[in-house]
C-alpha cells in the first residue's frame, strides 16, 4: 500500500552520503548478472574520489560530463562523484552510432567523459569532441582514455569541503529530429535538501529506506536514473539488470524480494506473452508497486496487468523537461480507463489550435502551469515554442481533460496523419494492433500518398516463429476495423524485422522506411 507523505523523513538528509553513516553496509547497487554488490560505504568512498578527482582537473561548479557507460555499479560511483562536484551529468544512449553520441558530447559542451570498455566499437569511432579533454574508461582499458581506477587511486575517500548538488542535463530523445538538451538550472547546494522528485516518490509511492528498487531498463534515460538515485536519496536498495528479460524480472524479484519496480509498456506487453504458466511460478508478493510511463499503454494490457498483480499498479505522465506530472493508481483507472491522471504539480489546460483554452472533453493540445522552468540548451526558438504567453509550458502532447479533472493521451501531434483532410492519431491502431496474437511490436505512421495526401501504414514486427504473408496483412486489417473506424486503420501492411524503438518504450518513427518515390 502507498504510504502518505511523511514530511519528517523527507525533511532529513536525502543523499547517500547520509545513509553511509547510518548504514554504511547496506546494499546500496546489486548487479543482477553477476551479483556485484556496492555498499553504501563504499558509494560514499568511491564518489567522493570522483569528485576529488573532477575537481582536481579543473571542473568548477556549472560545468558537465558526459556518461557513455553500460548499466553496472561504476555507473553509480561516476555520477554521484559528479553530482556532488556540481556538475551537469548527461547520461548518453549506448545505443547511437558514435556521430549521434559526438553530437550530444559536443552540444552538452563536456568537460569529462566517462565511457566503457565494453562499448570501445561505439568509442574507437568517436572523433571530433574537443570539449572532453579528460577522458576516463570504466571496466577495462580503452586507447586514449585514462583508466578511472588509476586515476583515483590517490584521491580522499573523504568528502572534501565546499561539496554541493549538480544537476541532470538530460537530451530528449529525437524521436522526430535531432536531440535537444534540457538544462534546468543548477539546484540549492547543500547537499541532500529538498528535493521535489525525492518527494513524489515518498508520497505517491510510499518509497523510503525499506525499499528494494528493481530497475530493468538503462541507466542513461531519464526515469531510470531518476528513480534509480532517488532510492539512494532514501536510502533504500537498487537492483539494476544489464537488459530486461521477461522471466530474468520475475525471477529478480522473487530472488531479492523486490517492492518497487517502474517500466515501461513495452515490458508490460513482453511480460504478458510469457506462457501463464512461466508468469505463474515465480513469488511476487514482496512486489507492493509496480508504476508504468514513458509511452502510451494500451488499455487492454494495462487491465490485464492489474488482473494479474492486483490493484498495485500505478501510472505517471511527464517529460524530461520536467512540464507537468500527472499521477493515477488502479482504482482510479479502473473508474478512467485510459486516463494518465490528474496533475500533481500545476494546473492542467487543452488548448486549440487559436491558442483558446478548450472545453472539458475536446482535444487539442497539452499544456501545464508550472512553477520551475526549462530550458533547450542552444535552441532559444524551440524554447520559446514551449512556452506561451500566459508562462504554461507543453511538449505537445495531445489529450483531453474528464469532467474530474483525468486527462488522457491521444498522441503527440507531430505523430498526427491527415489523410483526405480528417486528422488520424496512430495510437489507436497501435493499441490495437499490439495486442494481436501474431504481432510482437507496431507503429502506425503516415506515408505520402498523391490522392488522399497521406496513407495509414503499419509497419508489423511479428512474434518469433511467424511467417509474413498476404494472408497476415489482410488479417491484421481487418483485426484493427473490427475494433475502429475503417478511416483510422491501416490501409497497408508492412512487414519489418524490427522496429527502431529506443529500450525505454519510445519509437524512432522518423527512422522508418519510407516507400520509394
Amino acid at each position: 500500500m502507498v504510504t502518505e507523505p511523511d514530511l519528517n523523513a523527507t525533511a532529513q538528509i536525502n543523499h547517500p552520503s547520509a545513509h553511509a553513516v547510518t548504514t554504511p553496509d547496506k546494499p546500496a547497487v546489486i548487479a543482477a548478472t553477476s551479483g556485484a554488490i556496492t555498499t553504501y560505504a563504499e558509494l560514499d568512498r568511491r564518489s567522493n574520489q570522483v569528485a576529488a578527482l573532477l575537481t582536481a582537473r579543473g571542473l568548477v561548479t556549472g560545468d558537465g560530463i558526459a556518461v557513455l557507460m553500460a548499466n553496472g555499479t561504476e555507473w553509480f560511483d561516476v555520477v554521484w562523484g559528479a553530482m556532488r562536484a556540481g556538475l551537469y551529468v548527461t547520461p548518453i544512449n549506448w545505443h547511437l552510432t558514435a556521430h549521434e553520441a559526438a553530437y550530444i558530447i559536443n552540444d552538452c559542451e563536456a568537460k569529462a567523459l566517462f565511457a566503457d570498455a565494453s562499448l570501445a566499437d561505439t568509442v574507437a569511432r568517436l572523433v571530433d569532441t574537443p570539449t572532453a579533454a579528460l577522458r576516463l574508461s570504466t571496466g577495462g582499458e580503452l586507447a586514449g582514455f585514462e583508466p578511472l581506477a588509476a586515476a583515483v587511486a590517490r584521491q580522499p575517500t573523504t568528502a572534501r569541503e565546499g561539496q554541493r548538488e549538480g544537476m541532470w542535463m538530460f537530451y530528449s530523445s529525437g524521436t522526430t529530429g535531432v536531440p535537444k538538451g534540457i538544462k534546468p538550472t543548477l539546484p540549492a547546494p547543500e547537499l541532500g535538501g529538498p528535493n521535489a522528485f525525492t518527494m513524489l516518490l515518498v508520497g505517491l509511492y510510499g518509497f523510503g529506506p525499506d525499499v528494494v528498487y528493481l530497475c530493468p531498463a538503462p541507466l542513461y534515460h531519464a526515469a531510470p536514473a531518476g528513480w534509480s538515485t532517488g532510492t539512494h536519496r532514501l536510502g533504500g536498495t537498487v537492483v539494476v539488470m544489464d537488459r530486461f528479460d521477461p522471466i530474468e524480472f520475475l525471477a529478480l524479484i522473487e530472488k531479492h524480494r523486490v517492492t518497487h519496480v517502474q517500466v515501461v509498456p513495452t515490458h508490460l506487453i513482453r511480460l504478458l506473452k510469457l506462457a501463464e504458466r512461466d508468469r505463474a511460478r515465480f513469488d511476487l508478493s514482496s512486489l507492493k508497486v509496480l508504476v508504468h510511463a514513458a509511452a502510451p499503454c494500451p488499455a487492454s494490457v494495462k487491465r490485464e496487468v492489474i488482473d494479474w498483480l492486483g490493484p498495485i499498479v500505478y501510472e505517471y505522465y511527464s517529460a524530461s523537461e520536467g512540464s507537468g506530472f500527472t499521477a493515477i493508481t488502479s482504482q482510479e483507472w479502473l473508474a478512467h480507463p485510459g486516463s494518465v491522471g490528474r496533475s500533481m504539480l500545476g494546473a492542467v489546460h487543452i488548448v486549440g489550435p487559436d491558442g483558446g483554452e478548450l472545453p472539458v472533453g475536446e482535444e487539442g493540445q497539452i499544456w501545464f502551469e508550472s512553477a520551475s522552468q526549462f530550458a533547450y540548451h542552444g535552441d532559444p526558438a524551440k524554447t520559446a515554442q514551449a512556452f506561451n504567453s500566459a508562462g504554461w509550458s507543453t511538449i505537445g502532447d495531445v489529450g483531453r481533460v474528464d469532467a474530474d479533472g483525468y486527462l488522457y493521451l491521444t498522441d503527440r501531434a507531430s505523430n498526427m496523419i491527415i489523410s483526405g483532410g480528417v486528422n488520424i492519431y496512430p495510437r489507436e491502431a497501435e493499441d490495437v494492433l499490439v495486442v494481436h496474437p501474431s504481432v510482437e511490436d507496431v507503429a502506425v505512421i503516415g506515408t505520402p500518398e498523391e490522392e488522399m495526401g497521406e496513407r495509414v501504414t503499419a509497419f508489423i514486427q511479428l512474434r518469433e516463429g511467424i511467417a509474413p504473408s498476404d494472408a497476415l496483412a489482410d488479417e491484421l486489417i481487418s483485426y484493427c476495423r473490427e475494433r475502429l473506424s475503417t478511416f483510422k486503420c491501416p490501409r497497408e501492411i508492412r512487414f519489418v524485422d524490427e522496429l527502431p524503438r529506443l529500450p525505454n518504450g519510445k519509437l524512432l518513427k522518423r527512422l522508418l522506411t519510407q516507400p520509394e518515390s
